[in-house]
């Protein structure tokens, strides 16, 4: 016994030292054999489910964090590690309550009120996850994350000048925080501090930031090197970030009536006409599909954003749902559609001969292809404009139909939405081969 004992504890403490430098495989391997040995030592138990926490394996974490407390409940570290798996396995409000359960039994414990005050802000319970940050930085208040976190959340909470001090705290601590610089450039833009943005999305950039993700904000401020479109990460992080209130926001906020629209020229363009497979560009979580579904005996989607199609998946519209950029995706698929559209997507877009070029290989002869885009002055092809969304020009639009022989069968100009109750006008065109 007191062999086993002792070897036990040699190839935890090889665990631990393995998982100290990263070598995290061996970690769980060394952890697993001290186990083998001595099967009932919580602290075993709780180190490896951290490493598998870190291997990505939240399933076979949450086994062995439940074992360590059936052992022994007083772990504020194993109760911790419990709520990162169950966020992993997208259990957050069951998260929630581990993350509680460790502050019970250490109110200063910093992990777990972090990862509440995340997991909080994940839930939308944005008021409950301040009162998580501002409890941690009450502990420690020079934890620059904690401070970046904290403006996140005064940021969702509409307290922009709030946010923008809680930055300030957290560069002032650590200036190589680039989403802090990027955060920070996003307020100053807003408030219409272009010099001061300019000068974050620079710092952001110097700090490491996506190069193109800055060139994309500069671009917005200045007009100068306008990408073709915007970065894949910026429109996945948008709506993956808004993929749980989008259709309330849109609608109700927004005023959007874009897909309505949109629909309803096509209509006006191809009466009475039933199409065998559609497929909706950017589907995001179905709004479109929707209308989409009486007009077609099949619709299926694709988007960008993994929670978006969480959510189309929901209204079950779709008779297949992918996960891609829709320019890539009309590239390489093998089906074919008599109708694609296109509901306020190529508002990500600039330069849209890619795009229509691709989507001119999978129509069929005589297919519609309808989309709406943002209305710019015909003097330009595309522009982008300060709120990141590019507007195209009937000129451009036509140019291009007619370089990847499509004819124009109906152009309509409609308001779309609204941004700061302001109309946004709109073109709604159909496009056949």
């Amino acid at each position: 016994m007191d062999d086993n004992f002792e070897r036990a504890k040699e190839l935890f403490l090889q665990g631990v030292n393995a998982a100290e430098a990263d070598r995290l495989e061996e970690a769980e391997r060394r952890f697993e054999a001290s186990l083998a040995l001595l099967p009932t030592r919580a602290s075993t138990l709780v180190n490896l489910g951290a490493v598998r926490l870190r291997l990505d394996k939240p399933a076979a974490a949450l086994r062995v964090l439940d074992q360590a407390l059936a052992l022994d409940a007083a772990q504020p570290d194993a109760w911790c590690q419990r709520g990162v798996a169950l966020v992993s396995l997208n259990k957050a409000g069951d998260a929630v309550a581990s993350f509680e359960r460790a502050l019970a039994l250490d109110a200063g414990f910093r992990p777990a009120l972090f990862h509440l005050g995340c997991t909080l802000n994940a839930l939308r319970e944005h008021p409950r996850a301040l009162t998580a940050f501002e409890r941690l930085l009450a502990v420690d208040a020079q934890d620059a994350q904690a401070w970046f976190a904290h403006g996140q959340t005064l940021q969702a909470l509409d307290r922009h000048i709030d946010a923008s001090v809680s930055y300030e705290r957290a560069l002032a601590l650590n200036p190589a925080l680039p989403q802090t610089w990027l955060n920070q450039g996003g307020i100053h833009k807003g408030a219409g501090r272009v010099d001061d943005a300019r000068a974050a999305y620079r710092q952001a950039l110097a700090h490491g930031a996506e190069p193109a993700l800055v060139q994309f904000y500069l671009a917005a401020l200045d007009g100068d090197g306008v990408p073709a479109q915007a970065p894949r990460s910026y429109v996945q992080g948008l709506f993956d970030d808004y993929a749980d209130d989008f259709d309330t926001h849109l609608v109700n906020v927004l005023r959007y009536r874009g897909h309505e629209r949109l629909v309803e020229v096509l209509q006006r363009a191809a009466p009475g006409r039933r199409f065998r497979r559609a497929l909706d560009l950017g589907c995001g979580t179905g709004l479109c599909g929707l209308l989409l579904q009486p007009l077609a005996a099949s619709v299926d989607g694709v988007d960008l954003s993994r929670r978006m199609l969480e959510q189309a998946e929901r209204r079950g519209v779709y008779q297949r749902l992918v996960l891609a950029d829709v320019t890539e995706h009309l590239t390489g698929t093998e089906e074919r559609y008599d109708l694609i559209a296109a509901a306020d997507v190529f508002t990500y877009l600039g330069n849209l001969d890619a795009v229509i070029g691709a989507a001119h290989r999978v129509l069929e002869p005589g297919g519609v292809l309808c989309f709406s885009v943002e209305c710019a002055a015909d003097d330009v092809d595309f522009v982008l404009r300060d709120s990141l969304r590019y507007a195209h020009s009937l000129r451009h639009v036509q140019a291009v139909a007619q370089r990847h022989a499509l004819t124009v069968a109906a152009c309509e100009r409609q308001p779309m939405r609204e941004d700061q109750r302001q109309p946004i006008d709109a073109l709604f065109v159909v496009l056949t081969r």
